[in-house]
């Protein structure tokens, strides 16, 4: 028989996520731009973290959210109803967070790294060339990159 305490508590946890999400993407700031104070959109990346440990407490109450170890371990349980929970929150949250790399450029290389989105690693070779001057007995040698000024 299910649990019934876990599924309403489960069941919070996702409209929480749902209500974060709507404010990460709802996030406005204000600049000025000639001389007027302008309200810009500006959507905030997700996080498991800020979600758990503060945005649930602040806005909701400390009894309504989890450790991050708690997450994480449901996240890694196998076919059970918080895991499946757990993997769409994580999967939402994802997504946004990379739809806001992706089109605005925020928080790059935080979120590159948190969301494994890793460019090419570089062959240290690649692009350089060695420039050799003797001076009789002086040898210098000079490794410069191909897109350095020259």
């Amino acid at each position: 028989m299910p649990n019934v305490k876990s599924n309403i508590f489960l069941y919070r946890l996702l409209n929480y996520s749902d209500q974060y999400i709507d404010e990460c993407i709802a996030n406005v700031i204000e600049e000025v731009s000639q001389g007027k104070i302008v309200k810009k959109s500006s959507r905030h990346i997700p996080t498991i973290d800020f979600f758990l440990r503060i945005w649930i407490p602040r806005n909701h109450s400390k009894k309504d959210t989890i450790k991050r170890s708690t997450y994480y371990r449901w996240l890694n349980w196998s076919n059970t109803e918080k895991q499946r929970v757990i993997e769409f929150i994580d999967k939402n949250f994802k997504a946004l967070a990379k739809d806001i790399v992706a089109n605005e450029g925020k928080g790059i290389f935080y979120a590159k790294n948190a969301l494994d989105m890793h460019d090419r690693p570089r062959d240290e070779n690649e692009n350089e060339k060695q420039i050799t001057i003797s001076l009789k007995d002086l040898e210098i040698v000079v490794n410069k990159s191909l897109n350095d000024s020259e």
